[in-house]
C-alpha cells in the first residue's frame, strides 16, 4: 500500500488568483453603478462635478455649491487642500451599464497590477540586495550572536519593543507597507531568540495593524475621514487613545500566550513542519557555535543599514515621502554598504543581484494582490456596495447603527483597501446618517477605522499575503493563529463602539 502524499495549502499566488477569479465573478452579480463626484480645481477656483456618465460640469467654488449638492463640509476644507481627492456626492448613485470582467480582463489584471505597484516592487528588490550583501560578509550572524547573549532570559522584551514601535508608527502616520523592510532584519533575530516565524509576523504586522486600526492622529485614516465627515479629528481623541491602549494590551497578551506555548513545546508552533524552510531562508549561513567576530567593519555596516530606518520613518511621517524616496534612500544605503563591505566590485554587484532575486516571489505577490482591486474597480461595484450599505443602516437606532456600520466598513475594507480612498468615498454618504439616528459623527469615524482595521488582519488584497510570502508562511497557518484574536478584537471593538454611541 502506498502512502498518499499530504496535500499542502496553496501558495500565496494560487490564493490570490482564486480570489481574483471570484472578484471577477462578482462583477457579473453585483450591479455596476457610480456616484457623481466633486473635485476642487485650485487654479480656476471651481468645483468640477463628474456624473456617472462621465460628463463634466463646473460650478463656482462657493459654500452655496456645496449646500446645493448636500455636501456638509466647509469650503475651507477644499481651498486649504485638506480634501484633495474627489468625493462622492450624496443621493447621486446611478446604475450604469454592467461591466463584467471576463477571462481576458482576469489575465490582464496581474500585468496592470505590476505596473501599478512597481514603486513598491523596486523598494523590496533593493532591500533584498542589501540583505544579500550583509549576509555575505557575516554582519547579521555576528550581530545576532552578540544580541542573543545580551537578551538571554529576557527575549520577550524584543517582542514588546517591536510591537510598541510599530503600533506607534501605525497610530501616528499609518506605518504599514514600510514594515516590509523589517522582516529580513528582525526575522533572524526572533528565530535565534527562540520564537517562531508567526511570533515575528505578529509583533510587526499586528503592531502596525493595531496602530492603524485604533488610529489616533493618522493623517491617512482618522484625520482625512474626520475632515470628510465635517468634524475636527481631535473630537473623541482621548477615547481613541484609551481604546488603543486597551487593544494593544489585549494583543500583546495574546502574542505572549502563543510565544510562551511554543517556547515550552516547539512542536506547538503552527509552522513547526516548515521550520527547516524558514531557517534555510533566514539563517542559511548562521551557526550558533560559530565564533564569528563582531568586527568594526561588521558593526559599521549594520549601523549604516539600521540608520536608514529612522530616516525612512521621518521621511514618511514628516517629509511627504513615498516609495520613490524610500527606494532612493535604501539605494544610497546599499552603495555605502558596498563601499564599506570589503568585498570586490564584482562580488558586491553579484551578491546584490542574488539577494534581490531571492525576493522576486514577494514582489510578484504584490502585483497580483493589486490586480484584484483593479478587477473590482473596472467592474464599478464599489459604489454599488456603498449605496447598499447606506440604505441598510439608515434609520437604525444608535447602538445597532454603530455595530452594523462597523460590519459594513469591514466588508467595504475588502473591496476598497485604501484607508484614504474609503474615507473620501464613504464619509460624505455615511457621516450624515449619524445625525438621523442621534449619534455623534465620531462614532462613524471609529466604525470606519475599526471595521476596516479588523478586516486588514486577514484581507488578501492588503499586506498580509505579501508579508506571509516574505516569511515563508502559508495563509492557513496565519488564519489558525489570527482568527481567535480577530474574534476577541471584534467583540472588544463592538463593545467600545456601543459605549461610544451611548456617551
Amino acid at each position: 500500500m502506498t502512502n498518499k502524499k499530504k496535500r499542502g495549502f496553496p501558495t500565496a499566488f494560487t490564493v490570490l488568483f482564486i480570489i481574483l477569479i471570484l472578484a471577477a465573478g462578482l462583477t457579473y452579480v453585483v450591479p455596476s453603478g457610480k456616484f457623481s463626484r466633486l473635485a476642487y480645481e485650485s487654479q480656476s477656483n471651481e468645483f468640477v462635478v463628474t456624473d456617472p456618465n462621465d460628463s463634466v460640469v463646473t460650478f463656482p467654488a462657493t459654500q452655496e455649491t456645496l449646500d446645493k449638492f448636500k455636501i456638509q463640509l466647509g469650503l475651507d476644507k477644499f481651498v486649504d487642500g485638506v480634501i484633495q481627492k474627489p468625493i462622492a456626492i450624496p443621493d447621486t448613485y446611478t446604475r450604469i451599464e454592467q461591466r463584467p470582467q471576463g477571462p481576458l480582463d482576469i489575465i490582464k489584471a496581474p500585468i496592470e497590477g505590476v505596473f501599478d505597484t512597481v514603486d513598491i516592487m523596486v523598494f523590496v528588490l533593493i532591500l533584498g540586495g542589501i540583505i544579500g550583501i550583509i549576509n555575505k560578509i557575516g554582519a547579521f550572524d555576528a550581530g545576532i550572536a552578540a544580541l542573543s547573549k545580551k537578551t538571554k532570559g529576557k527575549e520577550f522584551i524584543l517582542v514588546v519593543l517591536v510591537f510598541l514601535l510599530t503600533t506607534l508608527g501605525g497610530t501616528t502616520f499609518g506605518l504599514a507597507e514600510e514594515t516590509i523592510a523589517f522582516y529580513p532584519i528582525l526575522m533572524p533575530i526572533f528565530l535565534v531568540s527562540g520564537f517562531d516565524a508567526i511570533t515575528c509576523i505578529a509583533a510587526i504586522y499586528m503592531g502596525s495593524s493595531i496602530g492603524t486600526m485604533f488610529s489616533t492622529v493618522n493623517p491617512f485614516s482618522v484625520v482625512i475621514a474626520s475632515n470628510a465627515a465635517g468634524i475636527n479629528f481631535t473630537n473623541g481623541l482621548t477615547y481613541r487613545v484609551i481604546v488603543l491602549v486597551l487593544g494593544s494590551v489585549i494583543t500583546l497578551a495574546y502574542i505572549y500566550w502563543y510565544a510562551k506555548k511554543v517556547r515550552l513545546n516547539p512542536e506547538a508552533s503552527l509552522v513547526y513542519e516548515d521550520e527547516h524552510v524558514i531557517h534555510e531562508r533566514f539563517l542559511k549561513d548562521y551557526d550558533s557555535e560559530s565564533k564569528v567576530q563582531f568586527t568594526i567593519r561588521r558593526k559599521l555596516v549594520l549601523l549604516i543599514f539600521t540608520l536608514a530606518f529612522p530616516i525612512m520613518i521621518w521621511g514618511v511621517a514628516r517629509g511627504g515621502w513615498w516609495f520613490e524616496e524610500m527606494s532612493a534612500l535604501f539605494l544610497a544605503d546599499a552603495i555605502l554598504i558596498m563601499i564599506f563591505s570589503g568585498l570586490s566590485e564584482k562580488d558586491c554587484v553579484n551578491t546584490f543581484i542574488a539577494g534581490a532575486a531571492d525576493l522576486v516571489g514577494v514582489v510578484l505577490t504584490i502585483g497580483l494582490a493589486r490586480s484584484i482591486n483593479i478587477v473590482m474597480d473596472n467592474g464599478f461595484i464599489s459604489d454599488t456596495l456603498l449605496n447598499y450599505s447606506a440604505e441598510l443602516i439608515a434609520q437604525m437606532n444608535g447602538g445597532v447603527f454603530a455595530i452594523v456600520e462597523m460590519i459594513v466598513f469591514s466588508v467595504l475594507g475588502f473591496f476598497i483597501p485604501s484607508s484614504s480612498g474609503l474615507a473620501v468615498l464613504s464619509m460624505p454618504i455615511m457621516a450624515p446618517l449619524a445625525d438621523t439616528v442621534g449619534v455623534s459623527r465620531e462614532v462613524v469615524i471609529n466604525a470606519y477605522n475599526w471595521g476596516q482595521g479588523l478586516m486588514s488582519f486577514i484581507t488578501p488584497t492588503g499586506l498580509i499575503l505579501v508579508t506571509l510570502e516574505m516569511a515563508e508562511t502559508t495563509f492557513d497557518k496565519w488564519l489558525k493563529y489570527i482568527l481567535p484574536l480577530m474574534g476577541i478584537m471584534g467583540v472588544f471593538s463592538i463593545v467600545m463602539l456601543v459605549i461610544n454611541a451611548l456617551l
